[in-house]
């Protein structure tokens, strides 16, 4: 029997398993990013959340068009807890990409040589500290003196613990010193040591209390505590390995400033080293991983940063991390445990997914329950059946993932499992589709349901209210399911007219348990602070396949306006026109997203839906970038073609976006500006064609006034 997907090499991987898989990995990081985040109750450790992401990250790197929209490359952590008051990040707290062996490390020197386009026997310079397992935090020092502490929450949004962190004694109340300015941002880990974990522990049980799993869980818990004085009872620690928002930096280099972090009064990790090679860096990973269970705290790998700032500044960003900083993670570990039950899961997409159900084993201080086990292929392959003791992976292509069979253990009366043909949620026919293009039968089973199916609608209306669309205050995953059962809510359009339908008796929710004068009206009010939306949340909220926040913001951008989106998109329904070139020339979008928008468009159905929402709320128009409403190229849509000397292209990209201008991937009639360096070809032939205005990279700088 052929692989599946999520047991094949990237490498053997078609175009359609390909596109398969990244949706699977997509839809397990998103589940684990919100347990971990969000429950402090992850199932897996962090190698194996790590090896999900680098199987991801490898197979958009193979096949680049099939990069999802709501790909976990693009995303950083999970929304803030309602219990705790909002804090916006100045400078977005991201994540880190990972290295797993001594080629990625080297991979990463190189990355960074290429990019700046160093010579190559320059040396790059790069601290080296441990990674701590524990909580992010930001502490917000003014002039000297400590006055907000938040969470990394999503990188944009964390949760204020201010008053928890002021409970912290490693954490100075007024930093030591001069040369910190005005504001002094500091960024680092709450963490608890082994010592002090199994202490807190002991009590615990002494008590009568539950106990907690691992360090990192009891230091996030008793981090996210309402009640401060919970959180002084707890032995947590801090280490600064980091800054955000910052009035003047106190040195030029990475080091620099961790000797002024010390001497401001602030824990940095006394292992931190500077190394200058590739080889160096490898050496400190293995010396670090060999004192690992000596230490005395968590952790899971060895960080490495650019030294000098200088050049961090110039590599810059990609989405969700920064190119001059990596993690150099530790190997992973395996288990063995029951299989006690095969779960059905029904997703919003009416695919139906296996959840291997386990004895809860503990690997690497993390109690993992469940794995996916794909899909019924997938079960029949490895012949897992209920009963089975199973060894489980944390690292590898699927986390968790069950590797096989012990078939020595196999109780006598295990019998081989029988997947559903019917949808366990409302008893629709389930298939497998066959792709018309590759006659290829879908490795996924689908419910036929549609609308009728309960769980595919909850889902549709649970993604509707989510967190980066609608964001209803006090209407979450609960509440939608519980409106749907009862028939108050179908569709969008129903969240907003539950306050007029209430006051004419057509329905009481005052009736419903827990829901009382008060709680009503703070409903009402909550939807009614909704009825005016960003346009790139309504069109995420709109659930379009392969649309998620980042294609949201590219269309919402290029368009301005969502009836100028809705008009565009309807006229590029013939797939050859303009109005689909210009839909194609978004960078970033490509056929796959494009098709999505056109055939959502096109169905009736959904446009009665949108025309019904759009009656009860208003969707403004897109926000220019910060700065560019003065700016000479604001709104225009410019194009980089040839070779550019000034400017890598991710640079210039970058540059042209912070103007307010909207970059596109290829030349057509909505072009405004062409930038054309050295070699330029078929694009300024286009352009020239087209009458587009063409300057060289200098007059590019001299348009936007950055010489």
């Amino acid at each position: 029997m052929a692989k599946e997907p999520g047991d094949r090499p990237v490498e053997e991987l078609d175009h359609e398993a390909a596109a398969a898989e990244l949706k699977r990995l997509s839809e397990e990081i998103v589940r684990h990013d919100r347990l971990y985040y969000q429950q402090d109750a992850p199932e897996i450790s962090d190698a194996g959340y790590d090896a999900l992401r680098r199987r991801n990250a490898a197979i958009e790197k193979a096949f680049p068009d099939l990069v999802r929209p709501d790909s976990p490359s693009l995303r950083v952590g999970a929304a803030p807890s309602e219990k705790f008051a909002k804090v916006r990040h100045t400078v977005p707290m991201l994540s880190l990409d990972n290295a797993f062996d001594a080629e990625d490390v080297t991979a990463f020197v190189e990355r960074i040589r290429r990019f700046l386009r160093l010579e190559a026997d320059e040396p790059v310079a790069v601290t080296a500290e441990p990674k701590i397992d524990g909580l992010s935090a930001s502490l917000r020092y003014e002039n000297g003196r400590f006055v907000q502490g938040a969470t990394r929450g999503d990188g944009v949004t964390g949760e204020d613990v201010t008053r928890n962190l002021e409970t912290i004694d490693d954490i100075p109340l007024k930093l030591k010193g001069k040369g910190f300015g005005e504001v002094f941002e500091v960024r680092g880990e709450v963490y608890m040591t082994h010592a002090d974990f199994e202490a807190m522990n002991a009590r615990q049980e002494a008590e009568g209390k539950p106990l907690f799993a691992n360090p990192r869980n009891a230091a996030a818990g008793s981090l996210r505590q309402l009640d401060p004085r919970i959180t002084r009872s707890r032995p947590l620690r801090f280490f600064a390995y980091g800054w955000g928002e910052v009035s003047e930096v106190p040195s030029t280099s990475q080091w620099g400033v961790y000797e002024e972090m010390r001497a401001f009064g602030l824990p940095t990790n006394p292992l931190m080293r500077l190394v200058s090679s590739p080889e160096e860096m490898i050496a400190f990973h293995a010396e670090i991983e060999e004192s690992r269970a000596s230490l005395g705290y968590d952790i899971d790998g060895v960080v490495y940063k650019v030294d000098r700032l200088d050049w961090q500044r110039r590599l810059g960003f990609v989405s969700r991390s920064p190119r001059w900083a990596i993690a150099h993670k530790f190997p992973a570990e395996k288990a063995t445990t029951v299989l006690e039950d095969i779960e059905i899961q029904v997703g919003r997409t009416g695919a139906l997914t296996p959840v291997a159900k386990l004895k809860p084993v503990t690997v690497g201080g993390v109690v993992v329950r469940n794995a996916t086990l794909h899909n019924e292929d997938e079960i029949a392959r490895k012949d897992v059946r209920i009963g089975d003791t199973v060894i489980l992976q944390r690292a590898g292509d699927v986390i968790p993932q069950i590797l096989g069979v012990v078939f020595e253990k196999r109780p006598k009366d295990a019998v081989p499992y029988v997947f559903p043909t019917t949808c366990p949620v409302c008893g629709s026919h389930a298939t497998r589709e066959v792709s018309p293009r590759t006659g290829k039968e879908d490795a996924i089973r689908r419910c036929t349901g549609g609308l009728v199916c309960a769980a595919q609608a909850v889902e549709q209306m649970r993604h509707f209210v989510s967190r980066a669309a609608f964001d209803i205050e006090g209407f979450g995953e609960k509440q939608v399911k519980a409106f749907h059962a009862d028939g108050l809510i179908a569709t969008p359009a129903d969240i907003f007219t539950l306050k007029a339908r209430q006051e004419a008796g057509e329905i009481d929710i005052h009736a419903r348990e827990g829901w009382g004068d008060t709680s009503v009206r703070n409903l009402f009010a909550a939807i009614d602070e909704r009825r005016r939306i960003e346009l790139p949340r309504f069109v995420y909220a709109l659930g379009i396949r392969h649309v998620g926040e980042t294609n949201a913001k590219l269309l919402a951008r290029h368009y301005g306006t969502f009836a100028a989106l809705r008009e565009a998109v309807v006229a590029a329904a013939d797939k050859e026109g303009p109005a689909w070139a210009d839909l194609l020339s978004i960078d970033g979008i490509g056929e796959t997203v494009a098709e999505a928008l056109v055939e959502f468009f096109a169905e009736p159905r959904n446009l009665e839906v949108i025309d019904a929402l759009l009656g009860e709320v208003e969707v403004l128009e897109a926000e220019q970038p910060t700065g560019a409403a003065s700016s000479p190229v604001a709104g225009l849509t410019v194009v980089f073609t040839g070779s550019l000397e000034r400017l890598t292209r991710d640079e210039a990209k970058a540059m042209a976006e912070r103007y307010g201008a909207k970059v596109a991937s290829s030349v057509s009639s909505k072009t405004d500006l062409l930038i054309a360096g050295p070699g330029a070809g078929s694009k300024l032939k286009k352009a020239q064609e087209l009458g587009i205005e063409t300057i060289d990279e200098n007059q590019w700088f001299e348009r936007v006034g950055a010489e």
